[in-house]
């Protein structure tokens, strides 16, 4: 079920000045910069994060079972299962090795699908974690969890926090950037790219993939651009006198700030998003079409902006949730054209990243929510190849950004079911991440009801065998 979560939700109140504001730039925030408390040496300055949203089956893309291959279609041993929950999963559910072809890649020897063509020339600028594991196996609370460290709404997401502790490198783009593929929002809805109780300028920015990047970016014909400064400097006059009456002298630098921001971003992010500034061969390069939305065009897009100095870009792409109960769904025909969209760009980001000079100070990180079954769902029957939900292991891989190149980190079983290796917890990558930006998870708080939070919350450690 996807959701969108109120204002209220969020920890947020909006009276009608507040919202009118927001429903036009000031919700785009302005640069929220702050003093950090001491952490590690910051390995990169950015983040690009690819979530594929679903959960992708690591069985048929990056964790080959050679004995899963040999016991397909024979009933899971019970022992294996014994006391966990599926969403789907009947009784007595029938193991499924990949019906695709793996073969082993680069020096680091990473064994990839052939579905993964493109991203299988870049494993040597990898390191894949086949050890993650999550405690959630409903999109919705695992999104939450993976991107704001709680599984329910209200919490900040990992680019807030971010954008709060460390700003944009660039004043006139906002640091935090959301942009969305696959014709629906992730399932916990705008959650993941909120600011939960920080405040409201660390919240991602959408970017739409048809029509103006933002909405009201123009102004409206009868207002020229001298105009809508003077209307801006009216406004932080007025505020002023507000504050100084008696009003929340706060709020009203911040109203200001994340208006002159909007009024900056005009200007800034028209150029920002112009793939048609491209050159043909970097186009091609992606796959990218400037007249056609798609994930290619937003991985491009992702370049652009991180090259401009926004500080946290998070992609979405929905589609990979493969139960196998219909075409649109399945293993056969669904996974494959998710890969077709997703495998050509994604590798020509990290090599446009490589050869631009920005793949050693920007991380990119790809994930799921959650990984899938080693056995067929089938659910009411369906003959489709299928896998459901599955929390206990599942595959991410990092790129570029301080991390090992040619890498692989962790272990499952001979079925692929549980990690017997290294296993690398959802908090244990978010600390990973901040420890990266020279963030110390445990030191980035912020007060709210009576306690400090945190990312991490009470947990998290830094996985030290990624680090280059």
């Amino acid at each position: 079920m996807s959701f969108l979560p109120s204002a209220d939700l969020l920890g947020v109140r909006l009276d009608r000045r507040a919202f009118l504001v927001g429903a036009g730039f000031a919700a785009l925030g302005a640069d929220p910069g702050r003093r950090l408390p001491e952490g590690p040496p910051p390995r990169c300055r950015r983040v690009v994060w690819l979530h594929m949203e679903g959960g992708p089956p690591q069985h048929d893309l990056f964790d080959w079972k050679p004995e899963l291959q040999k016991h397909t279609g024979k009933i899971c041993p019970r022992e294996l299962i014994a006391g966990d929950r599926f969403a789907f999963v009947g009784k007595d559910p029938k193991l499924l090795g990949t019906p695709y072809r793996f073969a082993q890649h680069g020096e680091c020897g990473m064994w990839v699908s052939e579905l993964l063509p493109y991203l299988a020339r870049v494993v040597d600028r990898l390191t894949f974690m086949r050890s993650m594991r999550t405690h959630e196996f409903n999109h919705a609370p695992a999104q939450l969890l993976l991107h704001t460290g709680a599984p329910r709404v209200g919490r900040p997401s990992m680019g807030a926090w971010v954008a709060h502790a460390l700003g944009s490198e660039n004043r006139d783009l906002p640091p935090f950037v959301v942009l969305v593929s696959g014709g629906r929002t992730p399932s916990a809805g705008a959650s993941v790219w909120g600011h939960g109780f920080l405040p409201a300028a660390a919240q991602g920015v959408p970017l739409r993939s048809q029509g103006d990047p933002v909405l009201f970016l123009r102004d409206p014909d009868f207002l020229d651009r001298a105009g809508r400064r003077r209307t801006l400097d009216a406004m932080r006059d007025l505020d002023a006198l507000r504050a100084a009456a008696g009003g929340d002298p706060e709020s009203a630098e911040a109203r200001a700030a994340q208006n002159d921001l909007a009024f900056r971003m005009q200007a800034a992010v028209p150029e920002a998003v112009d793939l048609g500034a491209e050159p043909d061969e970097v186009l091609a390069m992606y796959g990218a079409d400037p007249a056609r939305p798609s994930y290619a065009n937003h991985c491009l897009l992702a370049r652009r902006l991180v090259e401009r100095g926004v500080r946290f870009v998070q992609l979405y792409d929905w589609g990979w949730d493969v139960h196998g109960t219909a075409a649109k769904d399945d293993l056969i025909t669904q996974l494959p054209r998710k890969c077709r969209e997703v495998d050509r760009p994604t590798a020509a980001l990290i090599l446009d990243l490589a050869q631009r000079g920005l793949l050693d100070d920007t991380l990119v990180v790809w994930s799921g929510e959650f990984g899938r079954t080693p056995m067929n769902e089938e659910r009411g029957g369906s003959k489709l190849l299928g896998r459901d939900h599955h929390p206990h292991a599942f595959t991410v891989f990092l790129a570029g950004g301080g991390v090992r190149a040619g890498h692989v980190h962790g272990e499952t079983d001979d079925l692929g079911y549980h990690v017997v290796r290294d296993p690398v917890h959802v908090h244990d990558l978010q600390a990973t991440v901040l420890h990266l930006l020279g963030i110390d998870h445990r030191k980035l708080t912020h007060r709210f009801q009576g306690r400090d939070f945190r990312l991490t919350d009470e947990y998290g450690r830094v996985v030290t065998a990624l680090l280059a």
